[in-house]
């Protein structure tokens, strides 16, 4: 759910960078794994990477960006300090492919759960 929540804009990437690492770097690791499933199930292409590099925030230069410009992943076995980096560029992906998802094949509504989200913020109020 934060995953998607992130991808949609509806939870502040600070707040899911908080959430990642709250929890173990096994955890972690099992958070990078599935938002690489994630990426390929929303159709991510090569041609999302700058993008996805610029809004990250992290550097093209940084492991986790040079692997993904190779269109490399395995971010989930780089050390535990590549792994925040790896977070924030996988989320960017991921965002940048689930926007182009739902505007082309779900624009006129569709039964994908992970679409129709509630907005976290408006619920708490």
């Amino acid at each position: 759910m934060v995953l998607n929540e992130l991808a949609q804009g509806l939870r502040p990437v600070v707040e899911g960078v908080e959430w990642f690492e709250g929890l173990a770097e096994g955890d972690q690791r099992k958070v990078l794994h599935a938002l690489v499933l994630f990426c390929g199930q929303a159709r991510a292409c090569e041609e999302d990477v700058p993008e996805s590099i610029a809004r990250s925030g992290i550097r093209p230069t940084h492991t986790p960006a040079v692997m993904l410009t190779k269109w490399r992943f395995g971010m989930d076995r780089l050390p535990a300090y590549e792994l925040t980096k790896s977070f924030c560029l996988l989320v960017a992906l991921f965002s940048i492919a689930d926007t182009r998802r739902r505007m082309l094949h779900c624009a006129d509504g569709c039964g994908h759960e992970w679409h129709n989200l509630l907005d976290p913020r408006r619920d708490a109020i």
